[in-house]
């Protein structure tokens, strides 16, 4: 089991790059170069029992998954690039930091009235 999962992080660590930039893209003139975040993630375990608590049987299993998020393209115009945000995007990562930002200032303000 251990081989397996050496070998499944070797082929993630070669396909990094290749994750969070896309192909680029030419249109009219334009040059479009999509950027992502990418994140792999896996597991494996063996072992087996009964439902009386004793050992017995054979058990083994693994399992991964990976997720990749457009955040924005690099937009090439006129010999110039900027970043252009993928705000849909952006704003489903930075709910979650708003959301930790609030309650954390919320316990400090409680905290100093005190």
């Amino acid at each position: 089991m251990p081989n397996i999962t050496k070998q499944i992080a070797d082929t993630v660590t070669q396909t990094g790059v290749n994750t969070a930039y896309g192909e680029a893209v030419e249109i009219d003139g334009t040059t479009i170069l999509p950027v992502a975040v990418g994140s792999y993630m896996f597991g494996a375990g063996e072992g087996g029992g009964g439902a009386d608590g004793t050992v017995s049987g054979e058990g083994s299993g693994g399992g991964g998954g990976g997720m990749s998020l457009p955040i924005g393209a690099y937009v090439t115009r006129d010999g110039h690039t900027k970043f252009e945000p993928n705000l849909i995007a952006l704003l489903t990562v930075g709910v979650p930091f708003v959301w930790v930002a609030g309650r954390a200032l919320a316990r400090v303000i409680r905290a100093l009235k005190r």
